[in-house]
């Protein structure tokens, strides 16, 4: 049973996450035992436990898995096979993920109770703000919130993202009034599937009660950035719907439409001519505090592959601080920051102890994976290649300073799951360990919620060398790096190439270049194309060609840096700035693709 609590009483939120904490241990134990005994019959559990619903057995007997290993039993349930494969409890809905398996996003299982369970989470993160920002019961908050593209499984289900479902259940849509949660974006605008009409109309409403405004925010960085950019290009209408107290035509959605004129309610010139005075300065830089003079701070998530968006944000920003609030996933909400104000690049989360039973994978300090045992009983061993095999570790046994994957047990039919995060502990909040989020597990690019990890980035780079190859082009080397100093950013490949049997640049010619990078693009999986096409929150890729020896000069570097030149590998993802210089003085030629790639929702095969 999940606690009860008023979220509008602080005083008890706080106390509530006191007692979470202190009694990490037991409740992970409860939570465990609350998990078997209710599942102990599932198909999936029922041919590893025999019955026995013991710890000891569980974790001897029950395999660490990846998706691959449990797909198909999720994709029987989306067929229409009864939800007891994996959970006594009904899957009500499928949540599909930014991580994909055969080029297609994953899906996982949830239930009815699990949004009960989202929304405790929800509340939580209220008292933890209160409690270092005062007064935000005082104003709004102008948070951007957006649904995404969802689809009915053969069995009736529908997959969608998690924040999606969050949005469209009566959790959020019925939820009672909060005097810290009150939003400028009225329901019927973070609803509207129209992503460019819902931007449009919440901006809108944002400007016209920013001076009831005290926060300001996305999920992510990136959105948020998107949205500073939307407003630049769409500033002069917004202005002139505030001056007219109209909505432009080409906002069709009638409920969203509605919605927005029950805000506006009538011509403001003064407010309309007061945002394009802050707006019309040579430079945007501290746009945010200008446009929205009361914010205290600006929430968007910015550990991970978001925390390249902080120097930006910080650009914008005039000086308020960025804020991550929580740490959640598709598999199931994980933690909350305790020190909301710290410095972004030093976020820590504390995973909360109810939420789903946590193990721990460790990892080495380059954060390789080691092989994960289910029969070793804590005692390191070796399999019969003499690599190394080591037992997961529970939430409270986990060290200072060192690094694990994160594996989740979860009340929605997930056991011994591998999520694929890196986590480092910096610390412990009572008895619960506090966590950064380093990275997730073999992901070489991103940008929005794609993750492009090594294998994708090959396989596509393969494809489009097949153009070049009849023409005696020969694909030498290649590296990346995600471009976030646009908006929206963009994938950046650097080819290095030559014609067959001499060490010439090719003549090289746009057209086919410019093919070649339709192709990467076209051969990444759905969750990069659908940003691409659908969200359009990534850029056109480019390729950039290099000069012969430049790979050549990459290696020198990172000799320099400290690695070994028997063991070097051609980096397939560039992070230092100083390699970045390396490459792009060497560049002889630019492309990029012009035009977006196929893009469709996925189906579950039947």
């Amino acid at each position: 049973m999940l606690p009860v609590f008023d979220p509008n009483d602080n005083e008890a939120g706080l106390k509530l996450l006191e007692d979470l904490t202190n009694n990490a241990c037991q409740i992970q134990q409860q939570v465990l035992e609350e998990i078997l005994a209710t599942n102990l019959h599932t198909e999936y559990l029922k041919s590893f436990l025999n019955g026995d619903s013991g710890k000891e057995n569980f974790k001897n007997k029950v395999p660490i898995v990846n998706y691959e290993d449990i797909k198909p039993c999720i994709e029987r349930i989306a067929n229409g096979e009864p939800s007891s494969i994996i959970s006594a409890q009904p899957i009500t809905e499928l949540l599909t993920s930014s991580g994909t398996s055969g080029g297609q996003p994953k899906i996982m299982p949830s239930t009815a109770e699990e949004l009960e369970r989202k929304t405790f989470f929800y509340n939580l993160l209220v008292p933890v703000m209160n409690k270092y920002v005062d007064g935000l019961d005082q104003g709004k908050a102008m948070y951007l919130l957006f649904i995404k593209p969802e689809i009915s499984t053969p069995s009736g289900l529908m997959a969608r993202p998690v924040l999606t479902s969050y949005y469209k259940s009566n959790n959020f849509r019925n939820r009672a009034f909060n005097r810290y949660n009150v939003y400028t974006s009225p329901d019927e605008t973070i609803l509207c599937s129209d992503s460019k009409q819902s931007m449009y109309c919440q901006l809108l409403c944002g400007l016209v009660q920013r001076d009831e405004v005290l926060r300001v925010g996305a999920i992510f960085a990136s959105a948020f950035l998107r949205a500073i950019k939307f407003l630049e290009e769409y500033l002069k209408e917004l202005c002139s719907n505030i001056r007219t107290g109209s909505v432009s035509d080409w906002i069709t959605d009638p409920n969203c439409r509605n919605a927005v004129l029950s805000i506006l309610s009538k011509p403001n010139s003064e407010l309309a001519d007061l945002i394009e005075d802050e707006c019309s300065g040579k430079s945007w830089e501290g746009i945010i505090k200008k446009l929205w003079p009361r914010t205290k701070y600006i929430e968007v998530i910015v550990t991970g592959s978001m925390a390249q968006y902080i120097p930006t944000l910080e650009f914008y920003s005039g000086g308020l601080p960025l804020v991550s609030t929580m740490y959640g996933s598709s598999e199931c909400y994980l933690g909350i920051n305790f020190k909301p104000l710290s410095n972004p690049y030093d976020v820590s989360y504390t995973l909360l102890p109810n939420m789903a039973y946590f193990e721990f994978l460790p990892v080495d300090n380059n954060h390789k994976e080691v092989v994960p045992d289910v029969q070793c009983n804590g005692v390191s061993v070796t399999d019969r290649n003499g690599k190394e095999k080591v037992e997961a570790v529970d939430l409270v046994d986990v060290k200072l300073g060192h690094y694990y994957e994160l594996i989740v047990t979860t009340f929605t039919g997930l056991y011994r799951y591998r999520v694929g995060d890196i986590l480092m502990v910096t610390g412990f909040y009572n008895n619960a360990p506090q966590f950064r989020f380093v990275h997730r597990r073999n992901v070489v690019l991103s940008i929005d919620t794609d993750k492009t990890n090594e294998e994708d980035l090959l396989k596509a780079v393969t494809q489009a060398k097949v153009l070049l190859e009849p023409l005696g082009f020969l694909l030498t080397e290649y590296t990346s790096f995600a471009d976030t100093a646009s908006i929206p950013g963009h994938y950046v490949l650097f080819w290095e190439l030559k014609m067959r049997g001499t060490n010439d640049l090719p003549e090289l010619d746009p057209v086919i270049m410019e093919q070649c990078c339709s192709i990467v693009e076209e051969s990444l999986d759905s969750v990069y194309r659908r940003c691409r096409k659908k969200d359009k929150s990534i850029g056109p890729l480019e390729v950039r060609v290099v000069t012969h020896g430049t790979f050549d000069a990459l290696m020198d570097f990172c000799v320099s840096q400290g690695s070994s030149v028997n063991q070097y590998k051609t980096p397939r993802c560039i992070k230092s700035e100083e390699a970045l210089k390396i490459l792009d003085s060497r560049v002889v030629g630019r492309f990029s693709s012009n035009k977006t790639p196929f893009w469709e929702p996925f189906r579950i095969e039947t």
